[in-house]
């Protein structure tokens, strides 16, 4: 087992890493910009570095200073959490070479499912079903507009170097392909570097389903059942559970066994998830992407499954062979995370950065569980995500989750910043939500027009 790992991130989740290493004996070095001086992170942790400006681009996106950091503090590995050098196939394979774990997946992997069009080969030879789209990379117009006549209207345009919800857009009839395209196009290639596209055969109604897997080095591969991620805003995610609803044993298993495939087909080592969209008139699902590291979500999945994923990806970075097999994952009860931004929902949820003046989160009873890295007199900056806390429950069954996040989140106050947390109340209220009747459109064109109308 490693002696110093390095976390090369912020927020909630580097305070998540840091106590999952700290329950595994092993020190943390922490890293921070110049504006998370006093991050909670920062605190925690058992060394702290800045690395530099507030900036993402000259701090936590800085590839030589961050392993300038762990060379210094001896880290013999860096977790990177999720987001900024997460998915970063470089930064990999510059740990690898300078001789420091990186707690993931090896660079080659990256590259291999990081390119869309590379994961959509893998998955066919690998007899995991994909949605119709394009063979590969479409750079014009006039290729975008065959290839959506032959899959049929409405389409989806999305970068091939993607994710995060840039460079997609949906084309309903072929007048709005062109504009369409050049716009995803020009936000992939400001935000990847990469302006090619491909295109998918929109399946609606459907529902966002993703399958945590774990593989270690000896390749032994499991996943741990599946979470409902389709109540998304602008193509990010709002709330999730696990399990679906929407899924019984028999697609469970299916799904399950898919998703495994998909990762034996790359040799898959971590922590990693395979989303899928289930067409729920036909019970068809198709594999959307691979995501290659720790979700936000990954939560859920530890409250019904009873493993800690953070640890798990520790122990298999550090050449430690998995403990279980599959056969000895049950899924018990039902978990519910509701994402608590500092934002404002009148307002297009417009970032509200500032000083947290009060706060107080839920607690008590069983089966309530908040990742945060907020604090009293602590000020969020405004460079990052809005994201400021993770609020987690877990119940007997989904009536029983669903009664104790409306408890949880009646109880959460934080003051001097304004939150999304009414927002959600509503949501987790709602009587399709209650119903589990939604899908990925459910909240842009049914609940958001009715919620801006309630005042």
């Amino acid at each position: 087992m490693f002696k110093k790992i390095l976390i090369a991130n912020r927020g909630e989740i580097a305070v998540r890493i840091i106590r999952a290493a700290r329950e595994l004996g092993i020190t943390t070095v922490a890293v921070y910009s110049e504006a998370d001086k006093e991050a909670l992170h920062t605190n925690l942790a058992d060394e702290a570095i800045c690395i530099g400006p507030a900036k993402s681009a000259d701090s936590y996106l800085n590839m030589n200073s961050v392993l300038s950091a762990a060379v210094v503090s001896g880290a013999e590995a860096i977790h990177p959490g999720f987001g900024f050098l997460s998915e970063n196939a470089k930064f990999a394979t510059m740990c690898e070479e300078m001789n420091i774990k990186f707690i993931g997946p090896a660079g080659s992997i990256m590259d291999k499912m990081g390119d869309k069009i590379n994961a959509r080969a893998e998955m066919i030879k690998a007899d995991v079903p994909v949605i119709p789209g394009s063979p590969g990379e479409v750079f014009t117009v006039e290729e975008a507009l065959e290839i959506a006549e032959t899959v049929g209207y409405p389409v989806m345009l999305k970068a091939s170097a993607g994710g995060g919800g840039k460079g997609i857009r949906k084309v309903d009839k072929k007048s709005d392909l062109a504009p369409a395209f050049e716009s995803a196009s020009q936000e992939a290639l400001a935000a990847f570097g990469n302006g090619a596209m491909y295109i998918e055969k929109v399946i609606y109604p459907a529902r966002h389903i993703e399958v945590q897997i774990l593989g270690d080095s000896f390749g032994h591969i499991v996943h741990l059942g599946e979470r409902d991620c389709s109540l998304q805003r602008n193509n990010q995610k709002v709330l999730e559970e696990s399990p679906s609803v929407a899924i019984g044993p028999t697609l469970r298993g299916k799904m399950g066994a898919a998703a495994v495939r998909a990762a034996q087909a790359v040799a898959y080592e971590s922590a990693g998830t395979i989303e899928f969209l289930l067409d729920e008139k036909s019970g068809q699902f198709y594999f959307m992407e691979m995501n290659t590291r720790v979700q936000v979500e990954h939560p859920v999945t530890e409250f019904v499954t009873g493993i800690d994923i953070i640890k798990e990806q520790i122990k298999i970075a550090a050449g430690q062979a998995l403990s279980f097999t599959q056969t000895d994952i049950t899924i018990k009860g039902h978990a519910i995370e509701c994402r608590i931004n500092a934002e404002n929902p009148d307002f297009n949820f417009a970032p509200s950065p500032g000083k947290i003046t009060d706060l107080y989160l839920p607690g008590g009873g069983v089966g309530l569980r908040v990742d945060s890295a907020v604090y009293p007199g602590y000020t969020i900056p405004p460079y990052y995500d809005s994201m400021i806390a993770k609020i987690i429950v877990h119940g007997e069954n989904r009536f029983d989750a669903l009664m104790k996040m409306q408890r949880a989140l009646y109880e959460l106050e934080i003051e001097g910043v304004i939150t999304n947390t009414s927002f959600q109340m509503d949501l987790i209220s709602d009587s399709h939500v209650i119903a589990g009747d939604y899908d990925t459109s459910f909240l842009m064109e049914s609940f958001l027009p009715n919620y801006h109308k309630k005042d």
